[in-house]
């Protein structure tokens, strides 16, 4: 993984999760404005999944559980669109709340993958 692109994933993260709290807790539907910040986060995951598999080929592998790794990653890449859709069915404040609590902890499970990646020793 590349240091740089995994803080400005958590930072994107953490900044469309406290948005759609912030305006769930408002009492505002999921909107264009929360359901585009999850589409950024889950844009971001797909170009990390690319990143996993060509970074190993390029001389930077893992130094923990390659299938911890990817159990993280694909994981954390089904929840934008698992709240996206509970959200897109349910459309009350609290479903902004729910899109809000999954891109906190895609941002948890991305800090997660960078350990894994980087520190952990199998």
């Amino acid at each position: 993984m590349i240091l740089w692109f995994t803080i400005a994933q958590v930072v994107i993260a953490v900044a469309a999760g406290l948005l759609a709290l912030v305006l769930g807790l408002a009492g505002r539907r999921p909107s264009d404005l929360t359901v585009g910040s999850l589409a950024l986060v889950e844009v971001l995951l797909v170009v990390q999944i690319v990143v996993a598999i060509v970074a190993p080929l390029a001389g930077n592998p893992p130094t923990g559980s390659i299938l911890e790794f990817w159990v993280y990653l694909v994981s954390a890449a089904l929840l934008p669109p698992a709240a996206v859709v509970w959200a897109l069915l349910e459309r009350s404040r609290w479903s902004t709340v729910v899109m809000g609590v999954g891109a906190l902890a895609v941002a948890v499970m991305v800090w997660r993958m960078q350990v894994i990646w980087t520190i952990q020793v199998a």
